[in-house]
């Protein structure tokens, strides 16, 4: 029996995958959450063999919550679901060990296949996402770009920044206007979008 811990925070979907899940008869639903923060306690507490975690969560987001439960309890597989195909999520994703790496409209008949085979060691991409990931090019922005970048997509200005970081207001408003020339973005927003879907961020 391959016992599966589910978080996901929209009520619906979260019923509908655990019913789906308990039709198997390989398959038991030991903890159903709709937070990031229960994720680690509740696999602590049922030691389930795979955890399906929705990457956005309430408090503690999916990815973070799969890195503190692969150094809690790494015999718990994480299989992570997703509704956006963000190619950078998906090397943060690869970076931390996750197991396995979908999206949520995938067919239920391949979902429950993934949990099997997660649960029996293998590693599941979502080929879309593989893909993706693939053909996105590597991050242009120097660290120092990318954390002024990350501090005003935070809604910090350019003047906080600027006083955070220790630097100059015209030093900061120069790292902002490199970031959006060097993304090909229209404007600060853009840039921040465009950085944030690939992962940069």
């Amino acid at each position: 029996m391959i016992r599966v811990l589910l978080a996901e925070d929209m009520r619906i979907l979260r019923e509908s995958l655990v019913a789906l899940l308990r039709l198997e008869d390989d398959l038991e639903v030991v903890a159903e959450l709709a937070s990031g923060d229960e994720i680690v306690p509740a696999a602590l507490e049922h030691r389930p063999d795979v955890a399906l975690i929705d990457i956005d969560l309430p408090g503690t987001d999916g990815l973070t919550a799969a890195a503190e439960l692969h150094e809690r309890q790494p015999d718990c597989r994480t299989l992570i679901l997703t509704g956006l195909a963000r190619p950078g999520v998906l090397r943060r994703a690869l970076a931390i060990r996750v197991s396995g790496f979908m999206v949520k409209d995938a067919p239920s008949e391949e979902l429950i296949d993934a949990v099997r085979r997660v649960a029996a060691g293998e590693r599941i991409i979502d080929p879309k996402l593989a893909l993706a990931a693939l053909e996105t090019s590597d991050n242009p922005l120097s660290p120092r770009e990318a954390d002024v970048l990350r501090r005003h997509a935070a809604g910090a200005s350019a003047a906080e920044i600027a006083v955070e970081m220790y630097l100059s207001y015209g030093t900061v408003r120069n790292y902002l206007a490199a970031a959006v020339t060097k993304l090909g973005a229209r404007n600060r927003v853009d840039a921040v979008r465009i950085a944030t879907d690939a992962g940069w961020l």
